[in-house]
């Protein structure tokens, strides 16, 4: 599919009002990234690319299905990526660094659909305020869920409002920093008395480990296949 193809598809998912502002052309990375991920129109298939690494504590196997939304902001001194933290009172992940986002409903038409109505339930982002670019690679978590990351570029005039049952937090970390294999190291955890590895950038004042690392990872190896 051509670039000029790929551009078609996405402008046809979206509002008419959000095609006229075409924020999404302030973003540098546009080309590339509509080369590295998969079209909006077709969300990967698979058990995810961490399937293998998770076979010993996925014993139910994987449970649900999930999709977030991996929201970039063009700003004047560069891309930025959106991110949350979760509040300090809920039952699971509480107080995470993550992206937006939860389980894919019945009534969600696809993962694009479910990343974009969590999006609004927790942070207050419009339909009109973000455009899909497509998907990364499916992830899997180790409480079983199966997670679709959709990258979308995001208005810079959207103002987050934090719905405050299940976000204590929305920030903004630079693209050019979570791309930096520098940034990004392994730690050794201790998970039902197993040893696991996982990831973790230490942006200050914030800790972003786990499968929101992983995804970002995910999106660093896309682009670096299409440089």
């Amino acid at each position: 599919m051509s670039e000029e193809e790929r551009r078609h598809v996405v402008d046809s998912l979206l509002p008419a009002r959000a095609q006229e502002g075409r924020f999404d052309l302030q973003l540098p990375e546009r080309p590339r990234l509509l080369r590295a991920l998969y079209p909006p129109d077709a969300a990967p298939a698979g058990p995810g690319w961490n399937h293998d690494d998770l076979v010993d504590v996925l014993a139910g196997g994987v449970s649900s299905e999930a999709a977030v939304l991996a929201g970039l902001v063009p700003r004047h001194d560069g891309t930025r990526v959106l991110l949350t933290r979760r509040n300090d009172s809920l039952r699971h992940h509480a107080g995470q660094v993550s992206f937006p986002g939860g389980r894919i409903e019945p009534a969600d038409n696809d993962a694009a659909a479910a990343a974009l109505r969590e999006s609004c339930e927790e942070i207050a982002l419009g339909a009109r305020q973000a455009r899909v670019l497509g998907y990364l690679d499916p992830f899997v978590t180790i409480s079983g869920f199966r997670v679709t990351p959709v990258v979308a570029v995001i208005d810079p005039a959207f103002v987050p409002v934090p719905q405050p049952d299940e976000v204590a937090e929305v920030f903004e970390v630079p693209l050019a920093y979570l791309m930096d294999p520098g940034n990004l190291r392994s730690i050794d955890i201790d998970f039902r008395g197993r040893p696991r590895r996982v990831l973790e950038y230490a942006w200050p004042g914030q800790r972003i480990w786990g499968a929101t690392a992983a995804i970002l990872l995910n999106l660093r190896r896309r682009l670096e296949q299409t440089a």
